[in-house]
């Protein structure tokens, strides 16, 4: 439904990035400007997801996957309907949950058609303005499309704003940090070792004090 989630994207999460947070975006030419392409980036709120993709044009939204758990976003009729029509979510099962038997080819298929994707390697929120090690999901997708390039972001103050288990938003500066695109290194853990370096060049050009 693009009309409802244009709709949703103009009255709700436009006002309040634009009113309620401040916003400092950083490089936003690196931006791809169609797909496929994979957007990671450190996740520490609910927040992340319709701020990453509020950095794209209205009339490309449909085109803009986020990745989530299924578990989450799928445990109640109301909140996959929001999920599915609202935030155009790919499910996925995380470790533990009932698995399909390719959980990936949702996403592959996906960056198939030429879409983004909006992809946390963490696996979960973590705790405000800290980063966990980032998980291997991601090195297995991307062998698949050696090809498509991988945008590392680096997103600062939104733990803050909304952190994890609190459902208000609290008035804070979110930096947004948009790195060089990163592609297939040929070897998982080079790749994923990659990565993690492109999140800590990325904190550490934003001057956030040390690495957790």
């Amino acid at each position: 439904m693009p009309r409802l989630q244009k709709l949703f994207f103009i009255l709700m999460v436009k006002p309040i990035l634009l009113i309620v947070l401040g916003i400092n975006l950083h490089h936003p030419e690196r931006l791809p400007k169609d797909g496929p392409a994979v957007m990671i980036a450190n996740h520490n709120s609910h927040m992340d997801t319709p701020l990453l993709m509020n950095l794209f044009p209205l009339s490309k939204l449909p085109n803009i996957r986020p990745i989530a758990a299924a578990d989450y976003f799928f445990k109640t009729r109301w909140l996959a309907w929001f999920a599915t029509n609202i935030m155009n979510i790919i499910p996925i099962a995380r470790r533990g949950g009932k698995k399909e038997k390719d959980p990936l080819e949702p996403l592959s298929a996906a960056l198939d058609r030429g879409e983004v994707l909006i992809f946390f390697p963490e696996g979960t929120r973590g705790e405000p303005e800290q980063m966990t090690e980032l998980k291997s999901g991601l090195a297995h997708l991307i062998k698949r499309h050696p090809h498509v390039p991988v945008y590392p972001i680096f997103t600062h103050g939104l733990g803050k704003a909304m952190p994890k288990g609190d459902p208000l938003i609290v008035p804070f500066t979110a930096n947004i940090h948009i790195g060089k695109p990163l592609y297939w290194q040929g070897d998982r853990e080079q790749f994923m070792a990659a990565a993690s370096d492109r999140f800590r060049m990325l904190r550490e050009e934003g001057n956030y004090g040390e690495w957790e």
